[in-house]
C-alpha cells in the first residue's frame, strides 16, 4: 500500500481590487448574473460569468424549482448554454459568486460536485485549463488554475466518447 498526498495551488486575494482588471471585470459580471437568479425557496442567489477565448462573456444564475432537484446551479446553466449555443467555444475563465438576504456570506462559495464534474468535462473537451475565481462580494477571492485542482478524481472516460 502507498499513501499519497494531494495538494493544490491557488491564489488568495483579500479584496477584489487585488485581482487583475480582467478578473475584476469577470467577478463584477458574475455579480450582475445574480439579478436573474430564480431562488424563491433557498433565497440563495448564485451568479456565474464565463469568459470565452473570443472575449464574449456568458452569464448564468441558479434556477430553482419547487420539485427538488429539478433546478440547476448557475455554473451548469452557463456551461450548458455554451454547449448548446456555442459548441466548440473555448472557455478561458469563470467567476462564481453568491448572495443571500438570510445571512452574511463571509467566504467565497465553491461549486457543488455535479458542477465540478461538468466543468471538468468542458476542460477535457477543450484540452485547455480553465481559470476559476470564487469571489465573496465585499470580501476575499480565490483563484485556481484548472478544474483538476478542484476535482482530482473526476470521472473522465475517453472510451465512452465515440
Amino acid at each position: 500500500m502507498n499513501e499519497l498526498k494531494f495538494t493544490i495551488n491557488y491564489q488568495h486575494f483579500q479584496a477584489l481590487n487585488e485581482l487583475d482588471p480582467a478578473d475584476i471585470d469577470l467577478c463584477l459580471k458574475a455579480e450582475e448574473a445574480l439579478q436573474t437568479s430564480y431562488s424563491p425557496y433557498s433565497k440563495f442567489r448564485v451568479g456565474t460569468a464565463i469568459l470565452l477565448a473570443d472575449g464574449e462573456v456568458i452569464l448564468g444564475s441558479n434556477q430553482e424549482n419547487v420539485a427538488y432537484p429539478s433546478g440547476l446551479c448557475a455554473e451548469r446553466v452557463a456551461l450548458f448554454a455554451i454547449g448548446a449555443l456555442r459548441p466548440g467555444a473555448v472557455i478561458k475563465a469563470m467567476a462564481i459568486t453568491a448572495q443571500t438576504d438570510n445571512f452574511e456570506i463571509k467566504k467565497p462559495v465553491t461549486p457543488c460536485g455535479a458542477c465540478l464534474q461538468v466543468m471538468s468535462e468542458f476542460e477535457q473537451r477543450q484540452n485547455t485549463e480553465i481559470d476559476v475565481i470564487f469571489y465573496c462580494i465585499g470580501g476575499e477571492a480565490l483563484k485556481v488554475k484548472g478544474i483538476k485542482s478542484l476535482l482530482p478524481f473526476a470521472f473522465l472516460e475517453d472510451r465512452l466518447v465515440g
